[in-house]
């Protein structure tokens, strides 16, 4: 029997902090290319400069990525991780269907609302609810690029697209990352 912190759940509430985990459809690597990961940094970027979001953390690895975010109010009547996905996926899609058409077969779908998908569905958010459960989630997000699967990387800060640097030397290369110690203290 699951426990009810480990059950599924993709939905976020306003003003709750959320580890969430998205994942490319069928765990392509569509990631690997850095103007996929920038396109996702830019639509991180947008959504903080707009005072939609605070993201505490994040890690984007070749397949999926992690973030510490929350949402502080909904982009006109939809949430702002529903406004991610799209902005992200359409753009992707766009890349895909202009430089890269052999790989966009992999991303059709027959599904009445859309052509392609990039990401699939429900993706997973968990609530950290207390500091130490978020540091966990931090400190495994960080760490993510060091693992053997992927070795993208050393040390945690020396994986660019990640968070890890920020939390090693404050210097924040994206531009909107917020320290974790602001919400919780």
């Amino acid at each position: 029997m699951q426990r009810p912190e480990e059950i599924r759940n993709s939905i976020m509430l306003l003003n709750e902090v959320y580890f969430w985990t998205d994942t490319i459809k069928d765990w392509k690597h569509l990631l690997k290319q850095d103007k996929y990961k920038q396109t996702i940094i830019n639509s991180w970027k947008n959504l903080k400069e707009r005072n939609l979001v605070n993201i505490y953390g994040f890690v984007i690895m070749p397949n999926h990525l992690h973030v510490i975010w929350e949402m502080l109010l909904k982009n006109g009547k939809e949430m702002p991780y529903a406004s991610f996905n799209k902005f992200t996926g359409a753009d992707i899609i766009n890349d895909l269907k202009e430089n890269h058409q052999s790989v966009l077969s992999y991303f059709k779908v027959d599904e009445k609302e859309r052509q392609y998908r990039v990401w699939q569905r429900d993706p997973l958010a968990i609530l950290m609810d207390y500091k130490n459960k978020l540091e966990q989630k931090l400190h495994y997000l960080h760490y993510n690029p060091l693992h053997e699967r992927w070795n993208l990387a050393e040390r945690p800060e020396l994986y660019y697209w990640s968070s890890a640097r920020f939390y090693e030397t404050g210097i924040d290369d994206f531009g909107f990352l917020t320290h974790y110690s602001q919400r919780f203290g």
